[in-house]
């Protein structure tokens, strides 16, 4: 058997194979390989189909690796150090950032970041004129209401306004408030708004979200967008609104600290109060239940501040992708290139929309690239009318939320006073951002406000 000719036959299979496998779309080296470490379980079925649908597409290899839950940080740590380190990867939180800022590329060149949208532009985490990150989800959250509980209530003879439309601020919002629960046995309610509970479950919403508005509003003042010292100015407002709700739930204030994400949200799902501060996420717990989507609607945060009433919802834009600034310059373009597809492509569009179910914060996604939830709608709604989005500017860690909420408990259990809630915000924020730049090394950078 003649060798030389056996083995010339045998590459030239081969070279046949791999022009083949090209030409059907099959993966080619030469066009770099993207390995995308993620950080949220619950959608790796649909990133995973994403990346073949690419792969077949392109020619590009996509692998997508996702870290257990509560396992993100430990993972990238030990991929980072290996030869085929994850070309790109999700930051969510300033921590992150700080963390996993030396091994970011810098995307203000990039297709990508030129289609973020302006609100996505102004989450995406930068250090000097470097921008590192592109955020992928936008989410909102304000004071959601039952439509039809405010229509019921405003044909009424004791009702205080003729309809939703009129709830425009602090002062019209509490007159409401109080009034239903006035007639809460008449409505057929057990409270004008839902039960502002403390379990460790549901304490996010008054240290996360809702202890954002005076933040947002100090800086406004301030003319900033960081500061490692606040005044607290706007304190009592917030104190004032959590006071409207301890006092016209469905619970007593010496009961809160008992209550449940889930009892909450039961109030509201179920029809049993008329308002309840949350976000968009929680429509996935109250669909399906006494409140139909037409009936959902959602007001922004009032708290009786001046000029409150030219914004609309909070904005939080936690989820963002970042690129290995140490992959070679192949697998770089290669992950560019599959990030600029996944928000211009048709089906990959779909995909994060309507099957993952975010509102994605670039200008490639119209009316039509919008989550089939109405909360996500009743919240841009705003936009469209011209109200600018109250930002949710970067807050220390989980340690100052925990003080506050422990504050807060004995606030309404009548064994602390304001004092202590007030202590825990302002000279709490002091303390952790000093342990934070011990720690991580760096702090956020502040610009003007209005950038």
């Amino acid at each position: 058997m003649n060798t030389t000719l056996t083995k010339l036959t045998a590459a030239v299979a081969v070279f046949a194979m791999s022009v083949g496998l090209a030409a059907c779309g099959g993966s080619s080296a030469d066009k770099g390989h993207v390995r995308y470490m993620n950080n949220k379980p619950e959608i790796v079925n649909q990133l995973k189909t994403l990346a073949a649908s690419y792969t077949k597409q392109n020619g590009v290899q996509v692998d997508i690796q996702t870290a257990a839950s509560g396992t993100y940080d430990t993972t990238m740590t030990s991929e980072m150090s290996k030869s085929d380190a994850p070309t790109m990867f999700n930051i969510s939180g300033y921590d992150q950032f700080a963390k996993y800022q030396r091994y970011a590329e810098p995307l203000q060149k990039s297709k990508a970041y030129s289609l973020l949208s302006k609100d996505g532009r102004a989450y995406a985490y930068k250090d000097g004129s470097n921008v590192y990150t592109l955020p992928y989800a936008a989410e909102w959250y304000g004071i959601i209401y039952n439509k039809k509980i405010i229509k019921d209530y405003c044909a009424k003879d004791y009702a205080v306004i003729k309809s939703a439309d009129d709830i425009t601020s602090y002062a019209v919002f509490k007159k409401v408030v109080e009034s239903i629960q006035q007639h809460k046995s008449d409505l057929g309610l057990d409270g004008a708004i839902a039960t502002p509970g403390l379990d460790p479950s549901d304490t996010y919403r008054f240290t996360a979200h809702m202890a954002r508005l005076p933040l947002f509003y100090e800086y406004r003042d301030r003319d900033t967008t960081f500061s490692t010292t606040l005044k607290g100015t706007y304190l009592n407002n917030y104190k004032n609104l959590f006071d409207l709700e301890l006092k016209n739930s469905p619970t007593q204030p010496s009961l809160v600290s008992s209550k449940t994400y889930d009892d909450c949200t039961s109030e509201f799902a179920l029809g049993k109060v008329a308002f309840y501060p949350n976000g968009v996420w929680a429509y996935s717990q109250i669909k399906g239940n006494k409140v139909a989507d037409d009936d959902l609607g959602m007001l922004p945060y009032y708290m009786g501040i001046k000029g409150e009433g030219d914004y609309g919802p909070a904005g939080v834009y936690d989820a963002s992708w970042a690129v290995n600034k140490n992959a070679s310059e192949q697998d770089k373009k290669a992950t560019l290139d599959f990030i600029a597809w996944l928000v211009t492509d048709k089906t990959a569009k779909k995909t994060f929309a309507k099957d993952m179910g975010f509102s994605v914060p670039f200008t490639t996604f119209g009316d039509s690239d919008q989550p089939d939830n109405p909360l996500t709608a009743a919240a841009r709604a705003y936009s469209e009318q011209g109200k600018k989005e109250v930002r949710s500017f970067t807050i220390p860690d989980q340690q100052w939320q925990d003080d506050i909420s422990n504050a807060l408990v004995e606030y309404a259990q009548g064994t602390g006073d304001w004092n202590k809630v007030s202590n825990a915000f302002i000279n709490g924020w002091s303390t952790e951002w000093a342990n934070n730049k011990a720690e991580l090394g760096m702090l956020p950078k502040a610009t003007a406000f209005s950038e």
